[in-house]
C-alpha cells in the first residue's frame, strides 16, 4: 500500500470468476502437456518392444506391436543411382524374426526419436545403426506411423532408408 492506496498491476481487479478461468487454462495446458508426454512415452515403448522382439527372434512379441494392416517399405538407392522402393510383406518379416539361425544377431540402434502426434495418429523419426552379428551393416532412417487403438499404440506403417556411407558411428 502506498499512501493507504491499495497497489495492483492488473487494470482491473480480477474477479473470482476470472481467477477460475485463469486457473482451468493453466491446469489444461499443463495436463494436455502431460497426456501428449505419456503418448510418446508410450509411442517409444511400443518402437522399443518391436525391436525386442526383433534381437530376439521372437516374432510374436513382434507382432503385437504391429496394426493389422501394416505395411513395411525399404527405401534402397542402388550402385547406378536408381532410387528403389522395396515392399516386404509383413508375413515375410516374421518369418525371418520367427526363424533364428546359430550365431546371427541382429542389433538396430536408436540414435533418437522426433515424435509428432495429432490424436490417434503419431509419426516417429528415428535414425539408426544396424549391426550384424556385431559387425556394422548400414544406416538410415526409420518412419513409424501409428496409430493409438483401445490397447495402446500400435505400428501401421514402417517406411525406412538404408546404406553403407554418410553414418554415424
Amino acid at each position: 500500500m502506498i499512501n493507504n492506496k491499495k497497489v495492483s498491476f492488473y487494470p482491473f481487479e480480477m474477479s473470482n470468476i476470472h481467477k477460475l478461468l485463469c486457473f482451468l487454462i493453466l491446469i489444461s495446458g499443463v495436463s494436455s502437456s502431460l497426456y501428449s508426454q505419456h503418448d510418446t512415452i508410450q509411442i517409444k515403448s511400443t518402437i522399443t518392444k518391436m525391436f525386442d522382439g526383433m534381437t530376439s527372434f521372437d516374432s510374436t512379441m513382434v507382432k503385437q506391436t504391429l496394426a493389422d494392416g501394416c505395411h513395411l517399405k525399404s527405401i534402397i538407392t542402388t550402385k547406378s543411382g536408381d532410387i528403389n522402393v522395396i515392399d516386404e510383406p509383413v508375413s515375410a518379416f516374421l518369418n525371418v524374426i520367427g526363424t533364428k539361425k546359430p550365431g546371427l544377431k541382429f542389433d538396430e540402434r536408436i540414435l533418437s526419436y522426433r515424435i509428432l502426434i495429432d490424436g490417434a495418429m503419431a509419426v516417429a523419426w528415428t535414425p539408426y545403426l544396424f549391426y550384424l552379428n556385431d559387425v556394422f551393416s548400414h544406416c538410415g532412417v526409420n518412419v513409424f506411423t501409428l496409430v493409438k487403438r483401445s490397447d495402446g499404440w500400435k505400428i501401421l506403417g514402417i517406411t525406412d532408408t538404408r546404406r553403407k556411407s554418410g553414418c554415424t558411428e
